[in-house]
């Protein structure tokens, strides 16, 4: 049962176009709602017209901010309001309401309400938001409250600021025999999943009940709740399967327009955005620069890393707060670095407020940290596998926080994997050989060479989300189990797949013999959502330890029935047997029944949260996340051909080596490999995600630059399983991490081919050539000023990466 393939639960509905979707959710009797949006980035709001608007054919109501709750409510800083007031922060803020007795008038009159809006030149970048003198997003900043009124460093357009200074660079610095230093900066990248964001909202009896297609219905529940100003309790959300969120379905959208709305008229209120409204307002992956400086050794030693990090909030905070202590650990972790100051700042600019994708900031934070790998194996002349290898962490080693890394040795492993899969050294010898063949002296066009090709790696760490879960088990009546639980299946086959296994494998039954609940808050325990590959390991823990009991439940029924003690009992395909005597034997719905008339129903409950690992709580200033529980190793390995005449990269062939604890589904963890691997290639190579004067530029799918089919390859994966006690039968998180590495390795690859260090994404067509331009043979160049350096043991060494010679 574990570690093979069943069919996913919701494959058959899905397939035949019959699953339920937040999209195709209708209600009798129920309204429309639509929200008209500001059409600038920055400005005072001088009036707002709405009487074109309630002339539209349909049109019910028209609600400003005068006529909604007041004050500001958010996820960790209390910074954004219901509706605008006075201000507008960036481009697509809601500023108005209409409500309609169909989606069609409600647009239209969203568009007719006359916002006379006053423009004020936008902060657009992080840059400008830290100018000296430069304007503030939110002249009164300091009137925000802070959730548990912890000191997140806020300061003006800072949302927060986490600083970890030891104290002592100075001097690692000044003992340097070689000074590298980089800036590396990344754009936004948008989600881009089909279904758009969307609620549908009722009141009755002094209560809300709210349907979506939502990642995380809890958080969904205590948002709208603060924000309407009303008890938890008083909010129910009831999940429907998801199009796609990769993170953008984590907080609050739609959901508290309509449940005010549906209160105000006392009927249902539909609400969905158009394709439009989902680009201007999504809560993109955050944009963001890092400068990494470090002081090393000519052994290759490395004495000390400065490392110096801006990433944009958007107008609100959001998550950002929380998501700038995660820095901490990925610099200084994997590799041995020395001593290490990382100071993070998080702030508002006029654009719309960023938020989660998939690895959150790992997959910028791990590009500039390989990138930079890279750029100190080049300057030391050292090949940059080896280099690596000489600088992993040993088990025991602390990360910055203070926390003892645990088996980080599977990183070592890993490289060995990948090596025999795909030897280094031959991959770094047939390219030297390609770069031998062109003439030295010329542009590698001029030289023959049209397609250069070159090999990247990038390793990462990576954790598994702790947050809790709760879930209930029943055995019913004929022989099946149900799970009770507000996890949410958001496509990658926790919950439809691993988690009835885990229920499965427990109570001795098939996995087709387990049925998962859709979430509801009404009737399960809290449930931290589908978010850091947390459903699996925090709820498959959860569902284990349920099904446990169930399981003792149903033995100690049994042995009463078959009189044998529980200890001789063994379950297996639904039957309770005695061992050794296969024929005295009792379905599970026989005893469940008996059980039901006699004691009442087999069930039973559980909860888990991963504890927080041991740590030093004064390690940093401003830091929400402590600890980094569940790490995980991968290690990426990327093969790419450079077309010198057009700029495009090919990836050639890619390797992904991932520790996932226990794969308890295994088709499940290479399709996640698969997905993650390809969206991680459109943030490398492709996507696009531009803002001008704090407004987006591309606003169709087209316009994005999303890779296709073609531009992916069959990803080669090796799965490797260390079981991690706590896990559910050993699982750990599986479904992030794959996106992680890929900008890195693919960007450490495109700088091999041609030379040049790609230090900013993406990689496109474009830059390539501007690159190549800029120096065009910059590669030969790179590599004729290298000098022999001496290895850790203290002799001469040639290089023979093919980066150098």
């Amino acid at each position: 049962m574990l570690g093979s393939n069943p069919a996913r639960s919701d494959a058959d509905a899905k397939l035949r176009g019959e699953a339920v979707f937040g999209a195709d959710l209708a209600s009798p009797g129920m309204l429309w709602a639509a929200v008209s949006r500001s059409p600038v980035a920055a400005g005072h709001i001088r009036s707002i017209d709405v009487a074109s608007a309630l002339k539209v054919e349909g049109v019910l109501d028209v609600l400003t901010a005068a006529d909604v709750p007041d004050g500001r409510t958010g996820v960790i800083v209390n910074d954004i309001p219901f509706l605008a007031v006075e201000h507008v922060a960036y481009e697509g803020e809601p500023v108005a309401m209409v409500v309609a007795d169909n989606r069609a008038s409600a647009e239209a009159g969203a568009q007719a309400v006359g916002i006379d809006i006053e423009p004020t030149e936008p902060v657009s970048t992080p840059e400008q938001a830290l100018a000296p003198g430069a304007r503030l997003v939110h002249p009164d900043w300091n009137r925000f409250v802070v959730a548990g009124g912890v000191d997140i460093g806020r300061d003006g357009n800072v949302v927060a600021e986490v600083v970890h200074d030891p104290g002592d660079l100075d001097e690692a610095f000044a003992a340097a025999d070689v000074v590298v230093e980089g800036t590396y900066r990344t754009p936004r990248q948008y989600q881009a999943h089909l279904e758009p964001k969307m609620a549908l909202a009722t009141y009755e009896s002094g209560r809300y009940t709210i349907e979506v297609s939502h990642q995380y219905p809890f958080r969904l529940r205590d948002r709208v709740a603060q924000i309407l100003g009303v008890a938890p309790s008083a909010v129910r959300v009831v999940g429907h399967h998801i199009g796609g969120g990769f993170g953008a379905k984590l907080d609050v959208s739609l959901e508290a327009f309509a449940a005010l709305l549906a209160r105000r008229f006392r009927r249902p209120v539909r609400m969905q955005h158009t394709a439009l409204e989902e680009r201007l307002v999504a809560p993109c992956r955050a944009n963001a620069m890092v400068a990494v400086r470090s002081a090393v050794r000519r052994d290759g030693t490395i004495l000390a890393t400065d490392v110096e990090i801006v990433s944009d909030s958007g107008a609100y905070a959001n998550n950002g707060p929380a998501l700038s202590s995660i820095p901490m650990f990925v610099f200084g972790s994997i590799y041995r670095v020395g001593t290490a100051r990382i100071r993070t700042r998080n702030v508002y600019t006029n654009t719309a407020p960023t938020g989660a994708y998939r690895g959150v900031n790992g997959p910028w934070l791990v590009f500039a940290n390989e990138r930079h790998m890279d750029a100190i194996a080049d300057a030391l002349g050292r090949d940059r596998r080896d280099f690596r290898l000489a600088s992993l962490a040993r088990d025991g080693d602390l990360m910055r926080n203070g926390q003892p890394l645990e088996e980080v040795s599977i990183l070592r492993e890993a490289f060995d994997r990948v090596d025999e899969l795909v030897p280094w050294r031959d991959i770094v010898s047939r390219n030297q050989r390609q770069r031998d063949a062109a003439a030295p002296s010329s542009p590698p066009a001029e030289a023959g060479a049209d397609v250069l090709r070159g090999a990247g790696q990038a390793a990462a760490i990576w954790l598994t989300n702790p947050m809790p879960g709760h879930a209930t088990v029943k055995l019913n009546e004929d022989g099946t189990a149900t799970v009770i639980t507000s996890a949410t299946e958001n496509g990658s086959g926790a919950v439809a797949t691993g988690l009835r296994q885990i229920a499965a494998a427990t109570l001795g039954l098939a996995a087709e013999a387990v049925t998962i609940t859709m979430p509801d808050t009404d009737a399960t325990g809290y449930d931290a959502g589908s978010q850091g590959s947390r459903t699996t390991h925090v709820v498959g823990r959860a569902i284990a330890d349920a099904s446990a009991e169930v399981r003792s439940q149903v033995l100690d029924r049994a042995s009463q029935m078959l009189e044998a003690v529980p200890e001789d009992l063994v379950i297996d395909a639904g039957v309770v047997t005695v061992a050794g005597v296969p024929a005295a034997g009792l379905t599970l719905g026989a005893v469940a029944q008996a059980a039901t008339w006699s004691d009442g129903p087999i069930t039973a409950g559980a909860s888990y949260v991963t504890p927080t690992p041991p740590h030093d709580p004064a390690c940093a200033t401003g830091m929400l996340i402590k600890g980094w529980p569940t790490p995980t190793y991968h290690l990426h390995q990327a093969e790419v051909s450079v077309d010198v005449v057009t700029g495009r990269v090919t990836v050639d062939r890619y390797v992904v080596c991932q520790e996932v604890g226990r794969a308890i589904h295994p088709d499940a963890i290479t399709g996640q490999i698969q997905g993650g691997v390809a969206q991680g290639l459109g943030f490398a190579l492709s996507e696009r995600v531009d803002l001008d004067h704090g407004r987006y530029v591309q606003r169709t799918f087209k316009a994005h630059g999303l890779p296709l089919a073609e531009d992916v390859p069959k990803v080669e994966m090796i799965v490797m399983e260390h079981a991690d006690p706590a896990g559910p039968y050993g699982a750990k998180g599986a479904a992030e991490p794959p996106i992680v590495p890929v900008a890195a390795a693919v960007a450490n690859a495109v700088s091999d081919a041609i030379g040049v260090p790609f230090d900013t994404l993406p990689i496109t067509p474009e830059a390539v050539l501007e690159a190549l331009e800029a120096e065009p043979n910059g590669e030969a160049v790179a590599r004729a000023a290298r000098e022999p350096v001496l290895n850790r043991d203290g002799e001469q060494e040639r290089d023979t990466t093919g980066r150098a010679s």
